[in-house]
């Protein structure tokens, strides 16, 4: 006989929290009424069940086979269809689990045939299988995404020291502030950085051993706080900076909250010598309620994570598109990397083909004995042929020997570079005001000088190298310069960027005409494509691109106008560094703009649509080329930091979604978009009446006259599609006739009679005219 007995469920632990390990064990506590609490007598004998088991699982019907219940024996389901445990039946005799059903069928289609729910029902059924205690389901849905990425993400965060504890604490500080503040949202800065590495403005490639060789004295001088609200970091997982922020973006928006995040800038805190923090800081805004927004402002508008401006590689530095996303730095050593991988790769090629070709001739040679003489010399020369070859691909590898040998040609056919200088006032100007800068700097500036003039020589022979490996050239030379003054000259960091921007006003200025848009490249085509393509959109309006800027106001119009004049502007200068001024000062002028139609100060999201109206209002002259000549000879730690750095990534991502703008970013329908591009119709311009009274009359006519053009091009549809109409209805009309002329024709055939004889006279056949008397005639009575 067997005995079942019941215990009173544990209060202190919740409904259906039960292990996969003592699922038998602790069936009796929470997730079914045992007999007595159903109002049952409990029963002496096992309970049986019928062949085919009907179920009711929280008010779900299922119907399945008892062995589908106990194909796995180590299962909840197996115990309780065990025949050991009571199951009270529901009035139509259902077996009833006090369970959610709705993902009970995925359960059961696993223990029928395998069968593995879709990815979107995975986190169900996963919680699911774990009440059921069913190993094998929880083992092949562990093995599924997204739990699997789940399960990666969490090994990864088990690596963050205290992660928890600073998502708790970003969520305190958030709550607080918008408590404090009585604003639906707080922001708070939050360092993340994955590795300890202070660094100077100019860090060549051997101050990376710093990281390795510090000591113990030193390592306490590097550390530090920075001044933000809660650091991630560092850590030793492969994952990357980005990693992290997604993981904190996600877990944060599973707590209901709206997560918005942007970069803006680095610690840049003196930590001792010239070393400096370069830890990325980043801007958190917690929104806790969302206001209702109207339908307009519901428009999705163009939005870029700012963390995609930043090196892929998770330097903290500005990324840039010409260098696949990298900074300065890492692509530099990215492409050292690559190049040293393919001179090793074809280095290796030709000594393969030397000892292929050796063993070859020594193989021939040891089998056909003594050579006649003729063959002898033919061998002879096959030698020669075979070292000129292996020495030719040598010199090709060899970056001394072919400048060398350059050099030697230009010597041979061409004066000094002094002499063949095109001097003028600009270039005299600048030597002037160089010669003057380093005056004040005596030993350091002379050897500047010469640094200078001697790189300025060897530009002159290398003029015909590709653009790509003179920009490595004036980068190298950037680089050293900079690493002398620090380690030579003890130069403070703050004088080595000044007298580094007039050494690049200096070589640029003489360099432009070569290097600026050269022949060898695709920039002049790149500057036409960008051209033709901004002219193609000129109808673009800044409602389409939710630009938060009101010409309207007198003060934002000339603002306008001031951002439209620098971005052109920027093709007049020839140093690099006044072209990122020029760029810079439009930037400015659209964050004031922005800021005074919204009398807030403006945020990243406004700011990059923005520049994107001004860049197609404006259509740049030699945009690309411009951009190109930028990148490839501008000072590197202008691009990876600061204010200039930043806003010249962001033109870099508007010129790159100008190119593949389509009718999603602009909210329009792809057939309103093709009509527009293809100049059929342009949008409703604005309304005479809405027009500011200080409006530029030339400005109003314009659009008079677009909007006449309009009118004219569809009344000329009009009056061709009535045309059209009429021309098929006459036709219709002629044809009409036609067909009815013929049906009367068939139906009254035309019969041809011969003429009839001519028609006598009345009397003709009176025998007796003759004697009828004359006609009366009128006679005339006098009276």
């Amino acid at each position: 006989m067997v005995v079942v007995t019941g215990r009173e469920p544990d209060s202190r632990r919740p409904d259906g929290a039960m292990s996969s390990s003592d699922a038998e064990d602790d069936f009796l506590e929470p997730a079914t009424p045992t007999a007595t609490q159903a109002g049952h007598s409990l029963p002496l004998l096992p309970q049986e069940f019928p062949e085919v088991v009907p179920l009711n699982i929280g008010g779900a019907h299922f119907t399945t086979r008892l062995s589908t219940l106990r194909r796995y024996e180590d299962t909840m389901l197996a115990a309780m269809f065990s025949g050991r445990h009571y199951i009270p039946t529901d009035a139509e005799g259902r077996y009833f689990i006090d369970r959610d059903g709705a993902h009970f069928g995925d359960v059961l289609n696993f223990l029928r045939s395998g069968d593995l729910p879709p990815r979107e029902r995975v986190r169900a059924v996963y919680k699911e299988a774990q009440y059921y205690a069913i190993g094998p389901l929880l083992e092949q849905l562990e093995n599924m995404q997204p739990l699997k990425g789940e399960k990666v993400r969490q090994a990864f965060l088990g690596l963050m020291p205290y992660y928890k504890d600073h998502l708790e604490r970003i969520v305190e500080i958030a709550r607080l502030r918008a408590v404090q503040r009585k604003a639906r949202f707080a922001k708070l800065k939050v360092c993340v950085f994955k590795e300890e590495m202070p660094i100077t403005p100019y860090e060549c490639p051997l101050l990376n051993s710093l990281r390795f060789e510090r000591s113990e004295s030193d390592g306490q001088l590097f550390e530090h706080h920075c001044e933000v609200d809660v650091s991630f970091g560092p850590w030793e997982a492969v994952a990357d900076v980005y990693d992290l922020l997604h993981c904190l973006v996600t877990d944060l928006s599973a707590q209901g909250l709206t997560v918005d995040h942007q970069c803006i800038g680095v610690c840049d805190k003196h930590l001792i010598n010239h070393y400096y923090c370069k830890r990325p800081i980043y801007e958190f805004k917690i929104t806790w309620c969302r206001r209702k927004m109207s339908l307009k402002s519901e428009r999705r508008g163009i939005h870029v994570d700012q963390s995609e401006l930043l090196c892929k590689k998770g330097c903290g530095y500005y990324g840039n598109p010409a260098w696949q996303g990298f900074c300065s730095k890492c692509w530099r050593e990215e492409y050292h990397k690559a190049r040293q991988k393919q001179i090793q790769e074809d280095w290796e090629l030709a000594e393969r083909l030397q000892r292929e070709e050796e063993e070859a001739f020594a193989s021939s040679q040891s089998s056909q004995g003594a050579q006649s003489l003729t063959f002898s010399k033919f061998e002879e020369k096959k030698t020669n042929e075979k070292t000129r070859k292996v020495t030719t691909v040598k010199k090709f590898f060899s970056a001394s020997s072919r400048v060398g040998a350059k050099k030697e040609i230009q010597e041979a056919k061409a004066p000094s570079p002094s002499i063949n200088r095109q001097t003028s006032i600009e270039t005299d100007r600048v030597s002037k005001e160089f010669i003057e800068f380093l005056k004040t700097f005596h030993k350091t500036g002379q050897e500047i000088y010469k640094q200078t003039k001697l790189f300025l020589e060897a530009m002159h022979y290398k003029r015909d190298l590709s653009i790509e490996e003179q920009s490595e050239c004036t980068q190298d030379f950037y680089q050293n310069v900079a690493e002398r003054m620090q380690t030579r000259g003890k130069v403070p960091p703050e004088r080595v960027e000044k007298i580094m921007d007039q050494i690049e006003k200096y070589i640029m200025t003489r360099l432009y005409k070569y290097v600026f848009c050269p022949e060898t490249t695709d920039d002049e085509k790149k500057d036409l494509a960008i051209q033709k393509r901004i002219r193609a959109l000129h109808w673009v309006t800044p409602q389409m691109l939710c630009v938060p800027v009101n010409e309207e106001i007198p003060e934002v119009s000339d603002m306008v106008v001031k951002a439209i004049t620098d971005i052109i502007e920027m093709d007049s200068k020839r140093v690099p560094r006044d072209k990122l001024a020029c760029i810079t000062k439009c930037s400015k002028h659209i964050f004031n703009a922005i800021k005074i139609t919204k009398n807030e100060p403006a945020s990243a999201d406004d700011f990059l649509p923005t520049l994107i109206y001004i860049v197609l209002k404006g259509n740049p002259p030699r945009l690309q080329s411009n951009i190109q000549y930028i990148t490839r000879f501008c000072n590197p730690s202008r691009l990876m930091t600061g204010e200039d750095g930043y806003y010249f990534t962001n033109l870099c991502c508007a010129v790159a979604f100008i190119e593949k703008l389509d009718a999603q970013s602009l909210n329009l329908s792809q057939e309103d978009f093709d009509r527009y591009m293809s100049g059929q119709t342009s949008p409703r311009k604005q309304e005479s009446e809405n027009w500011s009274p200080d409006a530029c009359l030339g400005v109003k006519q314009m659009y008079k006259n677009l909007d006449l053009l309009s009118q004219l091009n569809e009344r000329q549809e009009r009056i061709m599609n009535e045309a059209k109409k009429l021309e098929k209805d006459l036709i219709d009309w002629t044809d009409g006739i036609a067909k009815e002329v013929q049906d009367i024709v068939e139906k009254y055939p035309l019969e041809i009679r011969p003429p009839n004889q001519s028609v006598a006279a009345i009397d003709s056949e009176n025998v007796e005219n003759d004697k009828l008397p004359p006609p009366l005639q009128p006679q005339v009575y006098a009276g």
